[in-house]
């Protein structure tokens, strides 16, 4: 450690110059992961934040809301099942909302209306105004991004092609679904404007899109044996079964692994050529008795030292940077996810320093310093 700080001290600009790259580097790797883990944030929140275990779909839906339709009457014959503590019938539909009486200046909203019975563990917390009441079905809670839209508590909300109205009782935090802030709704609600075209709902009784299960001993394979025409997903499994989730997450993901891999390549270069010009040095000291683990421990802990400073500095930068995105942005600092990758590109940068310790372990000492031809 004493000679990696002597030689870092030593040759200040070198190793200012490799370590603004890793800095950057590592800037960039927040970043994505960042707008990775926001985007996923944007497709699925309403879903990862719902209090549910497994999700029941109708059978060949391929754990997907848009191709499934069951009957709630299958509610009480999931809460029979073993394992399962509560179940609840979800709807989703996508919808453009205007407000009362808008004018053609009006800016229209996309929304997702998602269908849930009132007091159900599917209920959003509410941050602003009252919950869901079965007494009330035309009202819903919304979430608090449409306040940026102009909407307030009691604002009626028309929907775009359509002659329902709802009123807003109340507002949520983080609930979003397909990229779309959502609108909670009572189920029959919901029902009447998802199937307000005659047959749309397929002659099913009461029709919901899934059924949202509570419950940790689940078995899936048993109660799709004992209930037909089912499948039985987990909620992760329902999440990566959102229209576009998988492909997002999946690109995002090629994006950092191809750049963790081009920065362990850029480092192991580097410091392989510094290696090169230094064998001189290194010849000079094993002649005098340095093992080749001694030399070794000073090339890694250098690398390590400096990897350590800069990944630091990339933490800041990207903290610095989420402050002065614009708010729509969808950028989202998961701390979990900056630890793993900040571990990850700190492995990388002393796994690429390896190269270099093998450059020094085949250094021949009377080579280095000229002494044979």
């Amino acid at each position: 450690m004493f000679l990696a700080l002597k030689e870092l001290k030593h040759g200040k600009f070198r190793f200012l110059m490799i370590g603004i790259i890793t800095v950057l580097i590592a800037w960039l790797v927040f970043i994505l992961s960042g707008l990775g883990n926001g985007l996923s944030t944007l497709s699925a929140a309403s879903f990862k934040n719902m209090k549910a275990d497994f999700v029941t779909f109708e059978k060949g839906s391929r754990a997907s809301m848009s191709r499934s339709m069951l009957s709630e009457s299958l509610v009480k014959e999931l809460e029979q099942q073993q394992g399962v503590t509560a179940a609840a019938p979800m709807g989703g539909s996508i919808a453009t909302i205007l407000k009362e009486a808008a004018s053609a200046d009006d800016e229209k909203v996309d929304i997702t209306i998602l269908g849930i019975e009132p007091g159900s563990f599917l209920e959003p917390k509410i941050v602003e105004g009252n919950p869901l009441s079965a007494d009330k079905p035309d009202e819903v809670i919304v979430n608090d991004t449409l306040k940026d839209k102009g909407y307030k508590l009691g604002d009626t909300l028309t929907l775009e092609g359509s002659p329902e109205q709802m009123k807003i009782a109340g507002f949520v935090h983080n609930e979003t679904y397909n990229h779309v802030p959502v609108v909670f709704a009572d189920m029959s609600k919901w029902r009447t404007i998802h199937f307000a075209a005659p047959g749309s709902d397929q002659g099913i009784k009461d029709p919901v899109n899934a059924v949202m299960l509570q419950g940790k001993d689940i078995s899936a394979s048993s109660i799709e044996s004992a209930i037909s025409k089912i499948e039985v997903a987990t909620k992760a499994e329902a999440v990566k079964g959102l229209p576009g989730y998988k492909e997002e997450n999946g690109t995002i993901m090629m994006m950092l692994v191809f750049l963790l891999a081009i920065s362990a390549f850029v480092l192991g270069v580097f410091f392989y050529v510094l290696t090169l010009q230094k064998s001189n040095q290194f010849g000079i000291m094993k002649a005098i008795g340095s093992s080749n683990g001694f030399l070794g421990k000073a090339i890694v802990s250098q690398v390590f030292l400096l990897s350590l400073v800069s990944i630091a500095i990339g933490i800041l930068l990207t903290y610095g940077t989420a402050l002065i995105l614009p708010e729509g942005m969808p950028f989202a600092l998961d701390p979990k996810l900056v630890v793993v990758y900040a571990l990850v590109l700190l492995a990388i940068s002393v796994i690429s320093s390896l190269m270099s310790v093998r450059k020094i372990t085949k250094i021949d000492p009377l080579q280095a310093i000229g002494r044979v031809e």
